[in-house]
């Protein structure tokens, strides 16, 4: 079989990455063994603004250009719903706070942003004395139901292949890879956290880090808005949520833990006064970066063999740019911005 790329894993990074590929024609196949889950434990928010700070995230334009558009027009294809736009609430923990929003607000960089208006807490159920600042442009994206609608198209055009990806088995020359009975032109590994055991790329400094999400039924909460608030909690209809999430750096395993369930309960309980009963917990590894910029670029030796990882907590919003900057990178011979390209760590 003779195709044009080889794409390793189908989390975010992947199907921004075979995106690029479909708009211009070009043929690729698709290894996946489902070992990674950081994309199917995403909270799947689209966010413009870092709220901790109220700065704004880095090239948040542009990546909501790209991103955008994209989902819509799979949720088209695919014949799924995968775009949810829902406002995000900041709980105010001050006057400072407040004072710190409405100076963030006035500059030009986020002033699409951030609404200048503080919203009054009229809800019982939440403790919010302060009120919430408002950010625009948000929304969720179904990070589960794209992935698995996106496989099963996958599966029904014959392009992917659902078991582990042998590095042993890789034959790379100078204009080709060959893996199997798989010729291509290219290979590009996106593995998320799986990208340690690859020996092209395993001396990137990618910083696996699990985190945990509830999901709760609480039908005495009644938001129609994701709440953010040390946790964050998204609603998902029929008085259920989300909540999150847990960062640990020691634990990589994909199993939950009553230590992180713990946690978000006790944070849950600071923000809202109501009763709710936990009825999931989910598990996952993030890839991400000690500069928090995404892995993307070339092999040093093997100029055919791509990385594309490292997409952190914000993989809806920056995986469709960073994948667009990866596909530009290959086949216009167009530079990467520094801050994404691999060449920025020595080898």
């Amino acid at each position: 079989m003779q195709v044009d790329y080889i794409v390793v894993g189908i989390g975010l990074a992947g199907i921004g990455f075979c995106e690029q590929l479909r708009t211009n024609n070009k043929t690729f196949v698709v290894f996946d063994n489902a070992s990674q889950q950081s994309s199917t434990v995403a909270g799947g928010l689209y966010n413009p603004v870092v709220l901790k700070r109220f700065t704004p995230v880095w090239k948040c334009k542009e990546q909501l250009d790209l991103a955008l558009p994209m989902y819509a027009k799979l949720e088209t294809e695919l014949k799924v719903k995968l775009d949810y736009k829902i406002p995000v609430y900041r709980k105010f923990a001050s006057l400072e706070e407040q004072n710190d929003w409405f100076t963030a607000s006035d500059k030009p960089i986020l002033s699409d942003y951030l609404s200048p208006k503080i919203i009054k807490n009229e809800n019982p159920a939440i403790d919010a004395s302060f009120g919430f600042g408002e950010v625009l442009e948000t929304g969720r994206i179904d990070v589960k139901a794209l992935l698995d609608a996106y496989k099963s198209y996958l599966l029904n055009s014959n392009l992917l292949f659902e078991s582990v990806f042998d590095y042993d088995d890789l034959k790379v020359e100078i204009n080709s890879v060959q893996y199997e009975n798989i010729n291509a032109k290219y290979i590009v590994f996106a593995e998320g956290f799986g990208v340690k055991q690859n020996p092209f790329f395993n001396h990137l400094p990618l910083v696996p880090a699990k985190g945990e999400l509830l999901t709760i039924h609480a039908p005495n909460l009644k938001i129609d808005y994701v709440l953010k608030a040390g946790v964050f909690l998204i609603p998902l209809g029929d008085d259920m949520y989300i909540v999150g999430a847990t960062y640990e750096w020691k634990d990589l395993s994909a199993e939950v833990t009553n230590s992180a369930k713990e946690e978000l309960e006790t944070k849950l309980r600071k923000l809202i006064n109501c009763e709710f009963e936990v009825v999931n917990q989910v598990a996952g590894i993030r890839p991400t970066v000690k500069d928090r910029r995404p892995l993307v670029g070339a092999h040093p030796k093997h100029k055919n063999v791509f990385v594309l990882n490292g997409l952190g907590t914000r993989g809806v919003m920056i995986g469709p740019y960073v994948a667009q900057q990866l596909y530009d990178f290959i086949e216009k011979n167009e530079p990467l911005e520094k801050e994404i390209d691999i060449a920025r760590f020595s080898y």
